[in-house]
């Protein structure tokens, strides 16, 4: 039997969040509920951060409170801070996630604070998930380069990755924000980072901008990590990182996967038919 990969599929949010048409609320839920149907495990839907930074975000807890949600499908959201944990809660979200940088200049862009700063942040939101039984994801940013520092030093990565971890996130996905990450600094980052963060806990999570997510993925894979985010039709980007376009697309990661013999438990249609779905969001 094939090994499995697991595809974590993000294009509701962070797909979702940089694009410059508002999308209605009706189209993400229409989004989300024709993904439910695909086989994923864990979709992320939301995010609750201030709509003043996302005005894309800003109707997070409808998008929440009108899918149609299917039994053993995660229904994720982003959360920065308390405010936005007690939004994801009360929204019901199954499982949250905090983001932290692996350089200084992007979390300072990003989140207003230092690294430093933006860990203690989550202190209390790991705490308080603990106590709901709330799973928790951490999200590390620009684990290979930094629009602001340029390279960013693996040990950084694996730093900031194994503060999240000990600090209760079940698994810490790693950002190649940028899209510029070659595979021998995504080899080199995980090297530092399995060191200290096993890599049945680690999630990649690729953007596009050069063409080289696959061959990231590939280095990944024969790193033992076997999750990865993936967006739907490529939708995507990063606000705070110009030029970044989308994530790896999700029909290119199943194709891919199935190519090097692992299966994914989805299903090929849904996504093919989920990705036209999502390129005509993006041109409206």
């Amino acid at each position: 039997m094939a090994e499995q990969i697991e595809i974590f599929e993000v294009g509701p949010r962070d797909g979702l969040q940089n694009e410059a048409r508002l999308i209605p609320t009706s189209e993400k839920i229409a989004l989300v509920d024709l993904l439910s149907q695909a086989g994923f495990r864990r979709v992320e839907v939301a995010s609750f951060v201030s709509p003043k930074w996302v005005p894309q975000m800003a109707d997070s807890a409808e998008v929440l409170a009108e899918i149609t949600r299917v039994d053993g499908v995660s229904y994720a959201a982003l959360t920065p801070n308390l405010r936005g944990y007690d939004g994801a809660k009360a929204a019901g979200a199954s499982e949250v996630a905090v983001f932290a940088s692996a350089s200084e200049g992007f979390s300072k862009a990003n989140l207003n604070a230092t690294i430093a700063e933006s860990l203690d942040r989550f202190a209390p939101i790991m705490q308080i998930a603990r106590s709901d039984a709330i799973p928790v994801r951490g999200y590390v940013s620009c684990v290979t380069d930094c629009p602001f520092d340029g390279p960013t030093p693996a040990e950084n990565v694996a730093q900031v990755a194994s503060e999240l971890f000990s600090a209760g996130c079940y698994e810490v996905s790693l950002g190649e924000t940028l899209g510029r990450g070659t595979p021998d600094a995504v080899d080199a980052m995980l090297d530092a980072v399995t060191k200290v963060v096993p890599a049945t806990h680690l999630a990649g999570h690729f953007h596009d901008t050069s063409g080289g997510a696959l061959a990231n993925i590939e280095v990944a894979l024969s790193h033992g990590l076997r999750v990865f985010d993936a967006s739907v039709g490529g939708l995507g980007g990063c606000p705070y990182a110009p030029g970044a376009a989308g994530n790896v697309a999700t029909e290119a990661v199943l194709k891919f996967a199935e190519q090097k013999g692992f299966s994914t438990g989805l299903d090929k249609k849904i996504i093919a038919q989920a990705a036209e779905i999502a390129k005509e969001m993006r041109h409206g």
